[in-house]
């Protein structure tokens, strides 16, 4: 089984993504490593500040292929990164896609508002971040493209709302 977890930064990808390896032993990938792999050995020219767009251009093709061959190994894994293409599903068939479950957590405008004292407090949970400038906005702006994005690919989120749970 391959577990795709996405969404909007600092909804809890990581997070979630080591409570299931802690349940189930499943190891896990976060696209973050694989990106700065590629960026600090010098193999792109992008950077950690390139669009999201030219990042899951250059980071889904190698992804995909990760997850192609764990199922074809019947290997078990996650993937949990926001450089998941909205259209995923395109580039798996019937067999591969009966072995993918898929995430994509988004936050309410609401939850944002309440508890982004929390957000930022519990940023670091998993991994601690170089950068500590994450903005209230920063935050209902990215949740707000990834509500719109599930919508128009017909994809449903697990909203995270009065409360948050990673009972997923």
């Amino acid at each position: 089984m391959v577990i795709i977890i996405t969404g909007a930064s600092h909804t809890g990808k990581t997070a979630l993504a080591q409570k299931l390896l802690k349940m189930h032993g499943y190891p896990y990938l976060s696209i973050d490593h694989l990106k700065m792999g590629l960026i600090r050995s010098g193999m792109t020219d992008l950077t950690p500040m390139s669009s999201q767009e030219s990042l899951t251009n250059l980071l889904w093709p190698i992804v995909r292929e990760m997850i192609k061959t764990a199922i074809e190994n019947d290997q078990n894994l996650i993937v949990e990164g926001c450089y998941v293409p909205f259209d995923w599903k395109k580039d798996f068939d019937e067999n591969y896609l009966e072995n993918i479950k898929y995430v994509c957590l988004v936050m309410t405008e609401n939850y944002i508002r309440n508890h982004f004292d929390d957000i930022i407090k519990y940023e670091n949970i998993v991994e601690h971040r170089l950068f500590n400038d994450f903005t209230m906005a920063e935050a209902i702006a990215d949740n707000e493209y990834f509500m719109a994005k599930c919508r128009e690919y017909n994809i449903i989120p697990h909203i995270i709302d009065e409360k948050y749970s990673t009972d997923i």
